[in-house]
């Protein structure tokens, strides 16, 4: 084999190697809003001057990590002026691992379209629920993260009423791995 053939056979191997992994990575996605696009008027926030139905979005997860026990779910706005911590509007943990998606409106006050097990953590209006987007009039767009972590543990340890920071600490400290996507929304 002439050395041109060597090293054709090896790129070809690393094309095809690398191919296979992007093909199995962990992803985050919604059919109800596209990544890097302007979220609908429909998932906004109903209250604070904004008019929204304050509905969640379907979101979809694919080929997590192994050794995944469970799911967390978060959403939020890096944007929002609140000194540097940002704006929480949604969080739920331990979501099971055999769960791969949440409906659209899954996020409200009544956790029955929420996979049994899971719970969701108080968001940053105060309320155990999706928080829609609502920044400040002629603020701009704002952009809204939306992760979902593969964690190696079925439950996570945390009081019955912890704070967006412990849940998301606590979730950090046990991720496999993390998928997201981000959408904006301005007014």
């Amino acid at each position: 084999m002439t050395k041109f053939n060597s090293l054709r056979l090896l790129f070809s191997s690393l094309v095809l190697v690398g191919s296979l992994s992007a093909a199995h990575a962990f992803d985050l996605s919604s059919p109800d809003m596209a990544k890097d696009k302007a979220i609908d008027q429909k998932f906004s926030f109903k209250g604070f001057g904004c008019t929204g139905e304050n509905l969640s979005p379907a979101l979809a997860w694919s080929d997590p990590p192994a050794g995944t026990r469970s799911f967390a779910v978060f959403v939020h706005d890096p944007d929002a002026r609140t000194g540097g911590a940002g704006f929480w509007h949604w969080m739920v943990i331990d979501i099971p691992a055999t769960t791969l998606s949440l409906a659209q409106g899954a996020g409200d006050h009544s956790n029955k379209s929420l996979p049994k097990g899971a719970r969701q953590i108080a968001n940053d209006f105060g309320v155990q629920s999706y928080g829609g987007p609502c920044p400040p009039q002629g603020d701009g767009a704002h952009h809204y993260v939306f992760t979902v972590y593969a964690l190696k543990i079925a439950k996570l340890e945390l009081p019955e009423t912890p704070t967006a920071s412990l849940a998301g600490f606590m979730t950090n400290m046990n991720a496999l791995g993390s998928a997201t996507f981000t959408a904006t929304y301005g007014r």
